[in-house]
């Protein structure tokens, strides 16, 4: 396990959104770097950065057209090595966004495997034998080159899958995952990610991760051997960088694959979900802890001495949790992310409580758009998005939140998950690595205890207050609180819509 993430807190920077430099309305790496105390005072000592790769943007960046080169638009490759040195020097660590299991269709890679002669590239992607030939369970597109084949798709049109091998290949055409062909695509995915590690990034955030064998079995086993292999050749000479999956299944990706970290995402029915991401959620006091817990226990119990589960806001590809829930509740599930095990994630404006905006379709954002909108530092940037000067339009509400205004009100959103982070970071029991164990909860009142170490964490999202049973607690007292609370010899008694954090014994 990597030392370093045991105290990171991350902040996801979507680039193009962020902070603009140049005056072109697109934010850009200057930007993030021009803004790294901003961050740093949030209490985030990590960043995971979206895609800035050169790239048509049919999908924001996760089309990448060169992976050996920063977008025009957001600057250049000495731009970036200045954002990683800066950083460094803040104590900050660098993600950048990897996408392995596709191109855009007109990388270079691409343009050469579309060929009709056979060359170096001709099995960097999955194709048929024939133009009329598909692949069945999966799309795939004919007629778009001289090639005598029909090439399969990752996800929109414009992002033809790469060639990591097929977990039991049926077909001529079809490579086996060791095959000359599927490792000479591995070594070139390596090489990308040891590019950007010499340049001074810290790691990766890896797009699809559970995706790259095609067809595999339910234990995803075959792509579990493909990043054993990749991740294996990075760490031989970058031992601290840290690989965080997109994946959502820590058994497979954490035990099988050999990542540091997985993504709790935002599945349908799984605990997260039911945590925060809808009307009926627990933080809206709608649903038992008990939920979450049945999903989360059983995948902390199996991943907990390989790697972390971590947990977020939101992200580029979800709603913003303030469109779910209230001020109050929100403050009470930031209580939870930045108490739990595992390293949280703050999207970026959530800090802030911004809004999830209905807007039209971009970069193949669809209803994704909402919540790629500009940071709201101030005023003169909500104007500036109102008149259509910025990479999307920013909330024109009158009460739509900033930076700015929240700097100066102790009581604001902002400041309180400054106080949060600074309290973690405080704490060794609170951070990534210690143990974490359910102590009190009752359906009826939907009132959670958990114990982190030392510490008692008691979140009541209910509209009533409540008395929890929980005897070990006698000795504790309260150092931290949101809303009202007190210890009552064997029971916590918690106000409606109150968090409280308890210390064994000691002071803090």
């Amino acid at each position: 396990m990597i030392d370093w993430l045991n105290d990171a807190c991350f902040y996801e920077i979507y680039p193009q959104s962020f902070m603009d430099t140049d005056n072109d309305g697109t934010g850009d790496l200057n930007g993030i770097t021009d803004r790294l105390d901003y961050v740093a005072g949030l209490g985030c000592n990590a960043i995971w950065i979206n895609p800035f790769y050169d790239s048509p943007f049919k999908d924001a960046g996760y089309d990448v057209r060169d992976y050996l080169k920063v977008a025009k638009r957001y600057g250049t490759n000495d731009d970036a090595v200045r954002l990683f040195e800066t950083a460094h020097r803040k104590g900050i660590k660098i993600l950048i966004d990897l996408v392995p299991g596709h191109t855009s269709e007109e990388h270079e890679w691409f343009r050469r495997s579309s060929e009709a002669c056979p060359n170096e590239y001709s099995s960097r992607y999955i194709w048929t034998d024939h133009w009329i030939k598909g692949i069945g369970g999966h799309p795939y597109i004919g007629g778009e080159s001289p090639r005598n084949g029909t090439y399969m798709l990752n996800f929109f049109k414009c992002q033809p899958a790469l060639n990591y091998g097929w977990a039991s290949p049926s077909e001529t055409w079809q490579s086996a995952i060791d095959s000359p062909e599927a490792l000479a695509t591995r070594d070139a995915m390596i090489d990308v990610m040891l590019f950007w590690l010499n340049l001074g990034c810290d790691g990766f955030r890896v797009d699809m991760a559970d995706s790259l064998a095609k067809d595999d079995d339910s234990s995803k086993s075959a792509t579990c051997l493909i990043w054993r292999y990749i991740l294996s050749a990075c760490r031989s000479k970058f031992p601290s960088a840290a690989f965080v999956s997109e994946w959502s299944c820590p058994v497979q990706s954490i035990n099988g694959a050999g990542f540091d970290m997985d993504f709790y995402l935002d599945h349908d029915g799984n605990g997260y979900n039911r945590l925060v991401r809808s009307s009926n959620s627990y933080f809206n006091g709608e649903c038992s802890f008990n939920e979450f817990l049945d999903d989360y226990i059983p995948a902390l119990r199996d991943t907990s001495h390989n790697g972390l589960i971590c947990m977020m806001t939101c992200n580029h590809d979800t709603v913003r949790p303030s469109h779910f829930l209230s001020d109050r509740a929100l403050r009470l599930f930031y209580t939870f992310l930045l108490t739990m095990p595992g390293a949280p994630f703050i999207y970026y404006g959530d800090e802030i409580g911004m809004r999830y905006l209905d807007l039209p379709s971009k970069e193949g954002g669809y209803d994704r758009t909402g919540s790629r909108t500009p940071m709201q530092w101030d005023t003169s940037v909500i104007d500036a998005g109102i008149a259509g000067q910025l990479y999307l339009p920013c909330d024109d509400a009158a009460d739509a939140p900033t930076v700015k205004e929240q700097e100066r009100d102790v009581n604001s959103m902002l400041n309180f998950v400054r106080g949060l982070t600074a309290l973690r970071h405080k704490n060794h029991d609170l951070q990534a690595y210690s143990d974490f164990r359910y102590i009190a909860g009752e359906d009826i009142s939907h009132a959670v205890i958990y114990r982190r170490g030392d510490f008692y964490i008691a979140i009541n999202p209910s509209q009533s207050q409540t008395s929890v049973s929980a005897p070990e607690c006698r000795e504790s007292h309260i150092i931290w609180s949101y809303g009202e609370g007190r210890v009552d010899s064997d029971r916590i008694v918690i106000d409606a819509a109150s968090a409280l954090i308890l210390r064994q014994n000691r002071e803090v």
